[in-house]
């Protein structure tokens, strides 16, 4: 039995990821493809547009076979982060060959020669690196030129660093290397539109494009000819009782947590220096919403998505001190089930003879499955889905989805 992961967060599911799910199975002869997909908040700093239960149907009906939730501490970290928990968890399952990623290069050479220094990190590099930090160049621009120094036959790396599908694939490989991971890594050249590009119009768009013109034009007709026929439809259907999430719905619970903390400040949460723990409580009293907020706090060293990426740990209560204890773990210590095929009966009973991490498919037996660490990540998750269920029942005027009696998805 041949297996493929994919690592996503469908926000939402597009042709595009349509196209991406049928061709790593062709391309691998996979039997079983397996998503890794965030849950209800996004790596960029924001919440998904669409509930995880909504997205993981939609995942299921566009060719995947079984979807697990990536806890919420990694799937809204950084890149590395977000990397590390879902590689780690896909790898802990024992039955992953294969991890198929997009990306703006197509090419797995380079980026797996970039990642392999990235993931040994030799002195010489190191040094280089030093060297371009201490010219003043920012770290990402710092660690392409290293790169160059390091290793001049990489060419234009440049173009690579400013291409997210790129980072995150250059990401996945550095953890599958740190693990000393089996699982075969491969890429899918980004076909349609680029990951930053706003407009319709192609027939496969950026997830970006979607929800721009969501939240722009409102008419989901425009989406039709975007998305899978079967994932347009859940998507109608779940906005017939319910409406397209965004930042600023969560901005008067973030602005309860920044006044009732101003006075001790942020600097415990992940991400969060003391110099912009300081920036936000002396900006606290101009904040009108969360999007504005992060313009209004953003500069030449930091962006919006990473303002917004902070603040959201503040709002999530995502601390340096939870990451430090989880990562130690070296793993995401469990895999929570969202969404399954009946006739990937074969792959759970892989699984559950081979993984090394518990699966959990109910929440109320994670008491008796997990261990303290892992239970109490499953349970701080289980608050931050409440956080957005909520949120969304506020804005919908609709009851709050409860984690503990939503069932999985089985299609």
């Amino acid at each position: 039995m041949k297996v493929n992961g994919i690592i996503a967060e469908y926000n939402p599911f597009h042709n595009g990821h349509k196209y991406q799910l049928e061709a790593s199975r062709l391309r691998t002869g996979a039997d079983f493809t397996i998503v890794a997909m965030s849950g209800d908040f996004m790596q960029r700093g924001t919440p998904a547009i669409l509930n995880k239960y909504a997205r993981a149907e939609m995942a299921l009906k566009g060719g995947a076979d079984l979807v697990l939730e990536i806890p919420a501490f990694f799937a809204c970290g950084s890149a590395e982060y977000f990397a590390h928990g879902a590689v780690s968890m896909l790898d802990k399952l024992g039955v992953v060959d294969f991890l198929c990623f997009g990306s703006e290069s197509g090419e797995i050479q380079s980026l797996k020669r970039i990642a392999c220094i990235l993931a040994e990190e030799p002195e010489a590099f190191k040094k280089h690196l030093t060297a371009k930090l201490a010219q003043g160049h920012s770290f990402p621009t710092a660690r392409s030129l290293a790169l160059l120094d390091y290793c001049p036959s990489l060419g234009d790396i440049n173009n690579v660093f400013t291409s997210p599908n790129n980072i995150l694939g250059i990401e996945y490989m550095k953890a599958l290397i740190r693990r000393d991971s089996s699982i075969t890594p491969f890429t899918i050249k980004r076909v349609g539109s680029q990951y930053h590009e706003k407009r319709l119009g192609y027939t496969q768009p950026s997830a970006l494009a979607l929800r721009h013109a969501i939240f722009s034009h409102g008419n989901l007709d425009t989406l039709k000819e975007q998305m899978p026929d079967n994932s347009f439809e859940i998507l109608k259907e779940t906005w017939k009782h319910s409406q397209p999430m965004k930042t600023d719905d969560f901005s008067g619970a973030l602005l309860y947590k920044l006044i009732t903390e101003e006075q001790e400040g942020f600097a415990q949460y992940l991400d969060v220096t003391p110099d912009l723990s300081d920036k936000i409580r002396k900006a606290l009293y101009q904040f009108t919403d969360y999007d504005s907020f992060c313009d209004l706090l953003k500069s030449k060293d930091l962006t919006h998505t990473r303002i917004s990426r902070c603040l959201l740990h503040i709002l999530l209560n995502i601390t340096t001190e939870d990451m430090t204890r989880y990562k130690a773990l070296d793993y995401t210590p469990y895999a929570r089930v969202l969404a399954l095929k009946k006739d990937a009966t074969p792959l759970l009973s892989a699984i559950k003879a081979n993984s090394s991490i518990p699966l959990v498919t109910k929440l109320a037996d994670a008491d008796k499955l997990l261990e303290p660490p892992a239970l109490d990540m499953l349970k701080k998750d289980i608050r931050i889905s409440h956080l957005y269920n909520a949120t969304e029942a506020t804005k919908c005027r609709t009851p709050i989805r409860n984690e503990y009696r939503t069932p999985i998805i089985v299609l």
